[in-house]
């Protein structure tokens, strides 16, 4: 059981924590000094990224596909190797086993062992492409999430004609927020910004709203445990990392003395240790963790089943939705190696009131001075293209969208979606290309987001009259309670905050008190939004338990049945990169080739990453432009029936929905 969140001062407490961060220091000195023997080798897992690097400029036209909303799902072996994965290289494995190259200088930045150290990403996403490119392109994102708009973003600075279409009523994707009839602000998840999320804040500087609408937090994870009971990570030291990480660990009050230690033995021969004297060999032993959980990982070497209840599991749940016996190792050890080593990078920011207002509205500003189309409430219905003699997709022409099918034709098309998204969006003719089949094997997990309104506030544990104190005006994050995001490992609930404190600019309400956001996962997912709202409740009651004194004033859910894709082992390698074998068709999202996670800066990488790789491939004689051109004088032959094959002889042209 955790202890009090108060500081003891008894001399006892002290000696304990002074041995702990001497075990800490201790074992880390050693491993560090062994560090070719940290763990067993385990073989790496070959990354699914076929990306053509020349424009084939002829092909067959054949039939246009109709969309197929299959999530059939097709089991195929990726073979390995043992090719760096430094950035220096940027070296990914094909679909078929042939190495290729990501062609673009950008996008190799993005990629690799470089990248996650790389603080000049940021600038780069803050100034833009840098290139305006001779070709025109009439481009196509199917999308508005944060992957499509940031995509957008440089397309348009490139010198690109760029229309987004929008299947909601809103932008954002699994980020996005709206206002309800009586003018609440709905969330569709809790979103929270590291310290490590370089592109994002680049573009948020490229937008000015970076100091406008993000408020930083206390250095501090805050985990609330049944009865009030308190603990945390209180990473504010004089020292930076890696020492601020480890005094944190040795005065958690979350964790026992002997889960401490076990704790302290298991991270000290972990990749973390290897990585602050040998970065590359660090993070290439955490690359070979994608096929065993966290669980297994941390329970092989003398981690505790007790570090795993009580703190490690808390942290799984709000990186991707799953517990520790579910989640990558992958997944959880490439958060804890940028919070090992840079200091700013576990450094908390939110938001100062609702996404759309902080993120998306500058965004949209900057897309519509650059003669970005916006079309909302328009869903791809449709991507037309062409297949050669044994039905593969060779080329796309445009896309069918809205209520009425209209079809627009596009030099490029951009599928920025998520998983759900793609795997409806894709036409069945286009899994004939391996690395685009194995988007099937990628799974999703759902998330129920709720919101509740209370007359008092929640939080505040140590003065009673303070909670229940509404009078005046406590704006600006000068209501009662804690001003941070909350974890905790007794409620199904995992990460949670009181917006009105934490994002007050359109959360908090003069003469109401807190606005409680908590975000469930599968275990409640299933169950009817009273019985979520009455179990948020409850469980809130029982870590704050003062709480009960205060009345619910109103709530929501919204539920998300396919959010975040699954990170569970082995799905890493079934990631699609940016370009795909079909020149003209690209992909972007959190889910697609990229080192970092699911996430807000997962999505806005891909759309960097997608931006560059077509700004790349515009001009020249094989490139975007000219196979453009190269489709115009065919369409202009196909017009006038005249279009001839290789001998010369004329060749006719159908559709699927004229035959």
């Amino acid at each position: 059981m955790a202890s009090s969140s108060s500081s003891s001062s008894s001399s006892s407490s002290l000696h304990n924590n002074k041995k702990m961060l001497l075990l800490l220091l201790s074992t880390l000195l050693i491993a560090s000094n062994k560090k070719n023997s940290c763990m067993a080798f385990i073989p790496r897992q070959a990354r699914p990224a076929t990306i053509p690097t020349t424009i084939p400029t002829t092909t067959t036209t054949t039939t246009t596909t109709t969309t197929t909303t299959t999530t059939t799902t097709t089991t195929t072996t990726t073979p390995s190797t043992t090719s760096s994965s430094s950035a220096a290289a940027a070296s990914v494995v094909g679909n078929d086993g042939v190495d290729t190259l990501i062609q673009s200088d950008g996008a190799k930045r993005q990629v690799g062992n470089d990248a996650f150290l790389n603080k000049n990403l940021m600038a780069r996403a803050e100034n833009g492409p840098g290139k305006i490119n001779e070709s025109k392109l009439n481009i196509g994102i199917v999308g508005g999430g944060l992957a499509g708009m940031v995509a957008a973003m440089d397309l348009a600075d490139a010198g690109h004609k760029v229309e987004i279409f929008e299947l909601r009523p809103q932008v954002g994707g699994k980020v996005s927020s709206w206002k309800d009839k009586e003018g609440n602000h709905i969330e569709m998840g809790l979103h929270v910004f590291f310290g490590c999320y370089y592109n994002l804040f680049g573009i948020m500087r490229r937008t000015n709203s970076f100091d406008k609408y993000l408020r930083q937090k206390d250095h501090v994870f805050e985990f609330v445990n049944s009865g009030g009971h308190t603990g945390s990570l209180d990473f504010r030291f004089p020292i930076g990392a890696p020492v601020s990480g480890l005094q944190a660990f040795a005065r958690t009050e979350q964790l026992g003395i002997g889960d401490k230690a076990e704790n302290a033995v298991r991270l000290a021969l972990s990749p973390i240790v290897r990585a602050l004297v040998d970065f590359d060999g660090g993070m290439d032993m955490v690359r070979q963790l994608d096929n065993i959980s966290f669980t297994q990982w941390f329970t092989n070497l003398g981690g505790s089943r007790g570090s795993l209840d009580r703190m490690w599991d808390a942290i799984a749940y709000a990186l991707g939705f799953l517990d520790c016996n579910s989640i990558s190792a992958r997944c959880m050890l490439t958060i804890f190696m940028l919070f090992a080593i840079r200091t700013e990078a576990s450094v908390l920011r939110m938001l100062d009131g609702s996404p759309q207002t902080g993120l998306h509205d500058p965004i949209l500003r900057y897309l519509d001075d650059r003669g970005v189309v916006l079309h909302l409430s328009t869903g791809c219905r449709d991507v037309v293209h062409d297949v050669d003699e044994q039905g593969v997709p060779t080329r796309v022409r445009g896309i069918k969208v809205g209520p009425k099918n209209e079809y627009r034709e596009f030099d490029v098309v951009v599928a920025a979606t998520d998983v759900r998204g793609i795997k409806k969006l894709l036409p069945e003719s286009f899994r004939k290309h391996a690395m685009l089949d194995r988007i099937y094997n990628l799974d999703t997990v759902p998330i129920a987001t709720v919101q509740l309104r209370f007359d008092g506030w929640v939080t505040e544990l140590k003065d009673e009259t303070r909670m229940m104190d509404v009078s005046g005006d406590q704006s600006d994050g000068r209501g009662g309670g804690i001003d941070n995001l909350l974890y905790s490992v007794d409620t199904e609930f995992s990460c949670f905050a009181d917006l009105a404190v934490t994002s007050p600019g359109e959360y908090y309400k003069q003469g109401e008190g807190s606005l409680i956001q908590a975000v469930f996962d599968e275990r409640a997912y299933k169950r009817s939004s009273e019985k979520i709202v009455q179990d948020c409740l409850d469980q809130l009651h029982d870590i704050f338990p003062s709480s009960k004194k205060l009345t619910c004033t109103w709530s929501n859910v919204v539920k998300l049945g396919q959010s975040l894709y699954r990170e569970k082992p082995g799905q890493d390698k079934f990631r699609p990169a940016q370009a795909t074998p079909i020149p003209n068709f690209f992909l972007a999202g959190s889910y697609t080739f990229q080192d970092y996670l699911d996430s807000m800066e997962g999505a806005t990488r891909s759309g960097l990453m997608v931006a560059d790789e077509i700004i790349s491939r515009a001009d020249g004689p094989d490139g975007l432009g000219a196979l453009a051109k190269q489709l115009k004088e065919e369409q202009q032959q196909e017009a006038t029936g005249k279009k001839k094959d290789g001998n010369g002889s004329a060749k006719s042209l159908f559709f699927a929905d004229e035959a």
